[in-house]
Formats: structure tokens, C-alpha cells, sequence
């Protein structure tokens, strides 16, 4: 039997399949594992590389099989989606990620450290308070306009949301006030994680580089650090933005270049937090106006909402710069 060359994994949480191939792509061994006997199976392997389709629980089990000397490589699905032959199973997810990983132009997912992936929780967490505060404000306004309480949206109104409890029927009001109470108690758990991530601003010097860039302030700075993959994986400035989604999608054809909306690809809680960095900015320098002749002219020629996601991307390759080379942001001089 040939050495084994490379090793497709499918990833779940008991059954799990491997595909087995040689160097000349032949198949060379197909086996289902159950989840205890996985770290048995590769400590028997030769050194070899193993793929894996990127996912929650593939950082965790590319650490461990490491230990064994193997290379592990991280594939995102929709990469491994073509190698898929007619019907989906276990069994064709594992061999279209071990063909995938074969390929000479594949790209691969940078494997994550388990301080990586603890640093990324709080803002994993912070997203779930907050869009919990954001459903339970909804709801409160919705009800309170059957009454004909009307409420301006956004956080700036939650007292005033509140006010309205007592201008509604007995009945409904502590229904309603159980709900207030469980707001107030996500604006002190939201409140907690700012401050644990104002904490983490200060201890990180790379932060507070990044910090510098007008519109990234500590929540995105931190971010950053946090969850973004080491500058080193891009080779600009532009494939760190098109990484986020940040850069148009593509419908060229013919030799004739067409560009359509922003892809939405990548990661998506950077995503938004430059947007919406890039929107402050923006709005400041519609009131104030900006020393950024880019910005300004920009604003006079163009859409807010496309000026706001062409500031975003210009953010981006602004960070990838910082993170690679070092330094401080500068802003540009004022023409004239």
C-alpha cells in the first residue's frame, strides 16, 4: 500500500470520516471514527498533511492532531463545495476536502490559537447582549404603540421608552416592566464587557496603534487584534479588505470589467465595526467637515452609503498596513 500523503477530515460532533490518498491521488484508505477514537487513529499516521473544512470546532482538533507532527490545513467550504461529487454524504465531504487540499492554487484558513479564539469571545458575547437589547427595545415599542405611545427608535430613547410604561393599562404594565428590568440588566452586562475591553485597549500596544486611524476606536481596535489573521497572510493591502467584504464583487466578462456590490464575504463583526466606524466618520465630516481632501471630495460627488463603505475599505488597508509594517497613522495633509 502507498504512504498516505494526505488526509481529508470531515468534522462532526460523533461520527466523523477520513479519506486517505497517496501522492498520486489514489485513494488509499476510507474510514468512519467515532469522536474517542480520532487522536488514536492520527497518533498511527505517518506525518502527512490533513485537511479540514474551517470551522467552530477545526482549530480545536488541528491543535490537537498537530501534536502528532502532522500539517494541518484549514479549508473554507465554499472551496470545498466544487470537489463534491452528486450526492452529498460523509463520505464525499471528506474526499472533495482531501482533493481540495491537493489543489497547487488552494487557499487555506490561518488556524487559530486557544488565545485567539478566548480573546474573541467577548466580542462574540457582546454581540449577543446587544442584539438581545436591541430585539427586547423593539418589542417594548411595538407594544407600547397598541396603546398609542410612539417612541423614536435607537438607545438615546430607551428612558423615554421607559417613561411611556406607566401611561399604558394596569394590566400590561408589568409585563412590560419585566421587560424594562431585563433591559436594564443587559446595559450593565454590555456596560461590564466595555470595560473589560477598554482594559484590553490599554495592555495592547498593537491596539493602540491601530487606534490612531480616525474612526477605529478601542471596541474595533481590540477586534482586530483579536480576530483578524496576521498581516503576513495577505500580500496587500486589498486582500486583507477583500478578506472582510469589503471590496465589490465581480461580473466581468469579455474583457469588459463589471463591478457590483460590496461581496459581504469574510469576517463579519469587523465588517461592521469598520462600517460603522467609517459612518461616524463621515457624518462628522458632513457637520464639521474634514481635513481628509479624499473624504471631502468624496462627499461632494458621491453617495453617503458609498462613501461610507469606500472609507471602510480605505480603513482596511490602512489597519493591514499598520499591523504589517508598524507605526502610526498619519493623517493626509490638507491640499491648499
Amino acid at each position: 500500500m502507498s504512504a498516505v500523503s494526505t488526509i481529508g477530515l470531515d468534522l462532526a460532533k460523533n461520527v466523523f470520516q477520513v479519506h486517505c490518498s497517496d501522492v498520486s491521488g489514489t485513494v488509499t484508505l476510507r474510514k468512519k471514527l467515532r469522536r474517542d477514537q480520532v487522536l488514536k487513529f492520527f497518533a498511527t499516521q505517518p506525518a502527512c498533511t490533513v485537511a479540514m473544512e474551517a470551522c467552530a470546532s477545526s482549530h480545536h482538533w488541528g491543535r490537537e492532531i498537530a501534536k502528532f507532527g502532522h500539517r494541518i490545513r484549514l479549508i473554507a467550504p465554499a472551496y470545498v463545495k466544487p470537489f463534491v461529487k452528486r450526492q452529498k454524504n460523509d463520505m464525499a465531504d471528506a474526499e472533495a476536502i482531501c482533493e481540495a487540499a491537493q489543489r497547487p492554487t488552494m487557499r487555506f484558513v490561518a488556524m487559530k490559537t486557544e488565545e485567539q479564539q478566548g480573546a474573541a469571545i467577548v466580542f462574540r458575547a457582546r454581540d449577543l447582549l446587544v442584539r438581545q437589547r436591541t430585539q427586547i427595545t423593539n418589542a417594548m415599542r411595538g407594544h407600547l404603540a397598541e396603546f398609542g405611545s410612539i417612541v423614536a427608535k435607537g438607545p438615546c430613547h430607551i428612558a423615554k421608552l421607559l417613561a411611556k410604561i406607566a401611561d399604558i393599562p394596569a394590566i400590561a404594565q408589568p409585563i412590560l416592566q419585566l421587560l424594562a428590568d431585563q433591559l436594564r440588566a443587559l446595559d450593565e452586562k454590555i456596560a461590564q464587557l466595555d470595560q473589560e475591553l477598554a482594559y484590553r485597549v490599554k495592555e495592547d500596544a498593537e491596539a493602540k496603534r491601530l487606534m490612531t486611524v480616525p474612526g477605529i476606536g478601542p471596541i474595533t481596535a481590540t477586534a482586530l487584534v483579536a480576530l483578524a489573521p496576521a498581516a503576513q497572510a495577505f500580500k496587500k493591502g486589498r486582500d486583507f479588505a477583500g478578506w472582510l467584504g469589503l471590496t465589490p464583487l465581480q461580473r466581468s466578462t469579455g474583457g469588459k470589467q463589471k463591478l457590483g456590490e460590496t461581496s459581504r464575504m469574510g469576517e463579519r463583526t469587523l465588517r461592521r465595526l469598520l462600517i460603522i466606524g467609517a459612518s461616524a466618520a463621515v457624518r462628522w465630516a458632513r457637520r464639521k467637515g474634514s481635513s481628509n481632501p479624499w473624504l471631502m471630495n468624496m462627499l461632494s460627488r458621491k453617495p453617503p452609503m458609498l462613501v461610507i463603505v469606500a472609507l471602510a475599505n480605505k480603513m482596511a488597508r490602512i489597519v493591514w498596513a499598520l499591523m504589517a509594517r508598524g507605526g502610526i497613522y498619519r493623517a493626509p495633509a490638507a491640499v491648499g
